[in-house]
């Protein structure tokens, strides 16, 4: 067995495990930076957005071997605003600019068309009316709005109130650190941006369910024992999925880089990391709020329950009891065998029945 299967089996049944819910605060408090960071980005540099959501013109021209950056010089003299220059496959290019009408367009052709040294008629030039980049925002809200309710509406009937609450935010979690990243880096969103987006909140919610489904299996009859307490248990569900988290997100994560770094970065390929980007950061950022947001907080909002509360109560008295037989089996020089046990250590050897530790007198 591979050392990462072998971890993950012992992880699994619990021979090892990390405190996952003991340190949510710092959690928590690394969500919030990063979140913070992200909107303070959006609200300082906006979003760029695309030129099916502004409206303006696209040109096309015939393949040419001027390049990228002489192209956006000639784009911004002949319109006065900023330009989307990409260099296609084969060798044509398309230039993009924002806020254009019909007249506009007409001139700004025109002026490329001496630039490039080139019939007008050689260059295609499309026009895309604002109203229509209205309409897919106006439908893109409406479905993210949709999806959320639906996810509600969903867990709550399948889990409870408390883990759509926390899936909720877990998702609002994503969606925000995923725009910020887009603000910051300054990448145009299109179209295909909003759709990667979309799809990032059905991977990340996958991650989140998993983790519920064991949670919710492990804590039935959870009040009948006095063994864990409810994070116990959510600690246990978290660690006993972790590795089939990491392998589902690094299998999905590989081929969305190749996409972002070697497709848009190395290849030049620009018209790629519109949906790239949103799906690498979505991807990351949805494994990172299924094991270190969802679960502790719906720990959180279960350990206020009234019967958990008791519940906590009557583990930590049984754990204080079993450190205090502990204690007074060494004090005797005996041997406890079975620690969970506790009332036994109070009784006196007879009750307990224990072996000493060292040899028969």
């Amino acid at each position: 067995m591979s050392k990462l299967g072998n971890l993950g089996a012992r992880l699994h049944r619990g021979e090892i495990s990390y405190d996952f819910i003991g340190h949510r605060k710092l959690w928590y408090g690394i969500s919030i930076l990063i979140t913070i960071t992200a909107i303070v980005g959006l609200a300082v540099r906006g979003l760029n957005m695309g030129i099916d959501f502004q409206g303006g013109a696209v040109f096309t021209t015939e393949k040419t071997s001027v390049s990228v950056s002489q192209a956006e010089t000639y784009a911004e003299e002949a319109s006065g605003h900023t330009a989307v220059v990409q260099k296609l496959g084969n060798g044509t290019m398309r230039i993009q600019i924002a806020g254009m009408d019909t007249t506009q367009s007409d001139e700004i052709k025109n002026k490329l068309a001496e630039d490039f040294k080139v019939d007008p008629e050689k260059i295609a030039a499309d026009l895309v009316g604002p109203s229509w980049g209205d309409q897919i925002a106006n439908k893109a809200w409406q479905g993210l709005a949709i999806f959320m309710v639906l996810v509600v509406i969903y867990l709550a009937i399948a889990f409870e109130w408390r883990m759509a609450i926390a899936a909720l935010v877990a998702l609002i979690h994503d969606i925000t650190i995923t725009v910020g990243i887009y603000a910051l880096v300054g990448f145009e969103v299109t179209p295909g941006t909003v759709i990667g987006l979309l799809t990032i909140l059905g991977y990340s919610l996958y991650d989140t369910v998993v983790v519920f489904d064991s949670l919710k299996e492990q804590t039935k009859d959870i009040t009948k024992q006095t063994r864990w307490t409810y994070s116990d248990v959510a600690n246990r569900s978290i660690n006993g999925t972790l590795v089939r988290s990491i392998n589902t997100t690094v299998v999905a994560l590989l081929p969305v880089a190749g996409l972002l770094f070697i497709g848009g970065g190395f290849l030049g390929a620009g018209t790629l990391n519109d949906i790239s980007l949103s799906l690498f950061v979505g991807l990351a950022a949805g494994a990172y709020s299924s094991i270190f947001i969802a679960t502790p907080l719906v720990a959180d909002l279960k350990e206020r329950e009234p019967q958990m509360k008791a519940l906590r109560k009557r583990v930590l008295a049984k754990r204080a009891q079993a450190a205090a037989e502990e204690e007074l089996a060494e004090a005797r020089g005996t041997t406890v065998d079975d620690p969970e046990d506790a009332a036994a250590a109070v009784v006196g050897p007879r009750a307990s029945r224990r072996r000493p530790s060292g040899k028969r007198r």
